[in-house]
């Protein structure tokens, strides 16, 4: 199932798409899409009811495609060939940092670039929703604790991130950097998590085109590790990291600057389309 929220910030409604394509209201069965909702029992609840019987929902905004969001937790320097292009070793375990949920998005909201910014960066990522709480789960056992998979598009400002004292998350965490959507896809959709396609353009020039083959820890791996440090709750977003391609790693380097307009998208999990405008 692909299932997203449509509406304007703060009023999105529960919606899934229909064989056609077509965005179908799920209001009068789901509060949100969140809690309960992307629990493995109601995922299969919704995937019972008879699409065609729900309201056609028209050409609105898409929201974030998930609500209720405790934690945003993203894993860097995930991609061999990402770490090699950015000169840092490949880590020798899953290195963790957080976004803060203020930064969440819609899939084709305006980016802002913060004040002071002058090094605004892109990253297509591979989201990781999860279904229900996980605590001290096995690896083989951690793909159970999912329920599905989306875009999530882990905007940096790279001289906030590493420039300045302290920890990456403030050059994650600002407002509009955490576009995730279009849809959230259940994992049944999603044959196999570690073989998809990932791009991003910037004004219409491709800058990643890679796949999530290249990651150093796959997503199994990556859930039951975290689940070993906090629990994992339903809502809660995994950004598993980059391929190469990103502005930081050019030569010379390359940054984002007002009116860019940047679209990315990962095989089987739709597209974004963003605007970069700045602060004001």
């Amino acid at each position: 199932m692909k299932l997203l929220r449509v509406g304007q910030p703060g009023q999105e409604k529960p919606a899934i798409l229909d064989a056609d394509g077509k965005v179908r209201d799920l209001s009068a069965h789901v509060t949100d899409i969140a809690g309960d909702a992307i629990s493995p029992e109601g995922l299969k609840q919704i995937a019972a009811i008879d699409l065609s019987t729900l309201p056609l929902l028209g050409d609105e905004r898409i929201g974030a495609c998930v609500s209720g969001t405790g934690k945003f937790i993203c894993i860097g320097l995930n991609f061999s060939d990402h770490a090699a292009e950015t000169g840092a070793k490949v880590p020798s375990e899953p290195v963790i940092f957080m976004k803060a949920t203020s930064a969440i998005v819609g899939p084709n909201d305006n980016v802002v670039i913060p004040r002071g910014s002058e090094k605004t960066d892109w990253e297509v990522e591979l989201g990781v929703v999860i279904g229900k709480t996980a605590k001290y789960v096995s690896e083989a056992d951690a793909l159970d604790y999912v329920a599905g998979y989306c875009v999530s598009h882990d905007v940096s400002e790279r001289a906030f991130q590493s420039e300045r004292q302290g920890q990456w998350t403030k050059g994650k965490s600002c407002d509009t950097f955490g576009p995730v959507g279009p849809w959230l896809v259940t994992k049944d959709e999603v044959a196999d998590p570690q073989n998809l396609g990932m791009w991003l353009k910037v004004n219409g020039e491709t800058m990643q085109n890679g796949s999530s083959k290249t990651m150093v820890y796959g997503v199994a791996h990556v859930v039951s590790y975290l689940s070993q440090f906090m629990s994992l709750h339903p809502g809660d977003i995994i950004s598993t990291g980059t391929p190469p391609g990103v502005g930081l790693g050019m030569k010379p380097q390359r940054f984002l600057k007002a009116g860019d307009v940047v679209e990315l998208g990962i095989e089987g999990l739709g597209t974004q389309k963003q605007i970069f405008v700045a602060d004001i």
